[in-house]
C-alpha cells in the first residue's frame, strides 16, 4: 500500500500519466451536474441530496458539478452535501485545495469521515476511505474512471480448461516479473467464470462487483441513482489490461507502482451484480450521452461568449477530444443504476390507471429541446 501508484503519485492531468474528460473541458462536468438535477426533479425533488463521488481524482469534476448547482440554486431547493470516497492522502489534499481553498479540518477518530470542509460555494464536503462509511440517505453516486483502476483477475482457456493468469518472478532475469498460467484451477477460476462464457480470455474485477452491489442496495433502500463513466465493453473484450506512464503505453509488469494500470470495465458484469436491486441503463458511448445532454447547444453558447480566438480554438479542440469516435467519444461509456420505479414499463403505459409517465432519463434518451 505505501508503494502504490495512487498513494505515491496519482498522475492525472497534462503533467501526469493520463488525462481525464473533466481536465479537458468544463462542459463535461457541467452536463453531469445537469444530469443529477434532472434526475432529482424526475424523482420528485427530495429535500436532501448527497452527491457521493468514488475516486474523485483532483476534484475537477466535483468542482464543475458544484458550479452548476450554484447557478441553478433557484431550481435545486434542497440541502446538498458532498461525500468523497478517496483512499489516497495525496489526492485528498489536492481535492481539498481545489474545492475548499484548503480550508479543511481533520475529523476526530470516532467519526466515519476523516476530513471535512466547506466548498467555495458553501456546501459541506466530507472525505471517507470506504463507501461503507458514507452515511445512508438519498444519494446520487458518481464513478468516473474509477472502476477501471480496481484490481482484476485474468483467466485463460486452455485444452485442460480454465487457468488463472498469475504474476511470477522471471528465473532468467531475477529482477523482472512475468505472467504465468496457474498449474491447476484456483479458487478464483471456480468462482468467477460464468458457465456460458464463450471468450478464451476473461478479466474479472470482484471488487467492482462488491461496490456495485453496495450502490444498488443503497439506491434500493434510500433512493437516488448512480452514474458510471469509464472505458469499457459489454462482455465482449478479452485482454485489456494495460499501463500508462507520461501519456505513453507502459508494460504493466515493469517498475511496479510507477505507472497507471487500467483494465476496461465489463458492464455486463456490473449489470449482473446490480440485478434484482436496481434497474440499469447503458452502456452507451460518451459522445451519444453528451449529445443527448445538449453538449452542442452548450458549446454554441460558450463560443458566442468567448471573445478571443485562442479560447474558441481551445473550446473546439476540447469538444473534439470528448466527442470524436477516434479519441474519447467511443472509448468511454456511460452506465446508470436507477430505482426500478424510475423506469416506466412499456406494457403499463396504456393502462388508464397509470399516472402521467415519468420523464425519460436524460442522457440515455434524446432530449427534445423546445
Amino acid at each position: 500500500p505505501p508503494q502504490g501508484y495512487y498513494t505515491r503519485r496519482g498522475g492525472v492531468g497534462e503533467s501526469g500519466d493520463f488525462i481525464t474528460s473533466p481536465e479537458i473541458s468544463q462542459v463535461f462536468g457541467e452536463l453531469i451536474g445537469i444530469w443529477y438535477i434532472s434526475e432529482w426533479m424526475a424523482m420528485g425533488k427530495p429535500s436532501t441530496f448527497q452527491l457521493v463521488e468514488l475516486g474523485p481524482g483532483r476534484g475537477t469534476l466535483t468542482e464543475d458539478i458544484l458550479r452548476v448547482f450554484k447557478q441553478l440554486t433557484s431550481v435545486l431547493k434542497c440541502d446538498v452535501s458532498v461525500h468523497l470516497v478517496e483512499v489516497s492522502p495525496k489526492l485528498s489534499e489536492i481535492q481539498a485545495v481545489m474545492l475548499t481553498g484548503g480550508k479543511v479540518q481533520a475529523n476526530p477518530e470516532d467519526e466515519s469521515a476523516y476530513m471535512k470542509g466547506i466548498s467555495k460555494t458553501g456546501i459541506p464536503i466530507f472525505w471517507y476511505r470506504d463507501i461503507q462509511d458514507v452515511p445512508p440517505g438519498y444519494s446520487f453516486y458518481l464513478a468516473h474512471e474509477f472502476f477501471d483502476a480496481l484490481p482484476i483477475h485474468k483467466f485463460q482457456r486452455t485444452d485442460k480448461g480454465w487457468h488463472e493468469v498469475l504474476v511470477d518472478i522471471d528465473p532468467q532475469v531475477p529482477d523482472q516479473l512475468r505472467f504465468v498460467l496457474s498449474p491447476s484451477r484456483t479458487p478464483a477460476t471456480q468462482n468467477f467464470i460464468q458457465p456460458e462464457e464463450t471468450r478464451d480470455h476473461v478479466e474479472v474485477c470482484p471488487e467492482a462487483g462488491v461496490i456495485v452491489q453496495r450502490l444498488a442496495s443503497r439506491i434500493q433502500k434510500d433512493g437516488g441513482a448512480a452514474l458510471v463513466a469509464d472505458y469499457g465493453h459489454d462482455g465482449t473484450k478479452t485482454d485489456t489490461f494495460r499501463g500508462f506512464r507520461d501519456h505513453k503505453p507502459h508494460h504493466v509488469l515493469s517498475a511496479p507502482g510507477t505507472a497507471d494500470l487500467t483494465a476496461d470495465v465489463d458492464f455486463s458484469f456490473l449489470r449482473r451484480m446490480a440485478q434484482g436491486r436496481t434497474a440499469t441503463l447503458g452502456p452507451i458511448k460518451q459522445r451519444q450521452f453528451l449529445k443527448n445532454m445538449g453538449i452542442d447547444l452548450r458549446l454554441q453558447v460558450l463560443l458566442q461568449n468567448s471573445g478571443d480566438t485562442a479560447t474558441r480554438e481551445q473550446l473546439l479542440h476540447s469538444y473534439d477530444m470528448l466527442m470524436n469516435p477516434e479519441k474519447m467519444g467511443d472509448c468511454f461509456n456511460f452506465f446508470a443504476l436507477l430505482p426500478h420505479h424510475r423506469l416506466v414499463h412499456p406494457e403499463k403505459k396504456d393502462k388508464p390507471e397509470s399516472k402521467s409517465p415519468l420523464p425519460p432519463v436524460a442522457g440515455f434518451n434524446e432530449l427534445l429541446l423546445k
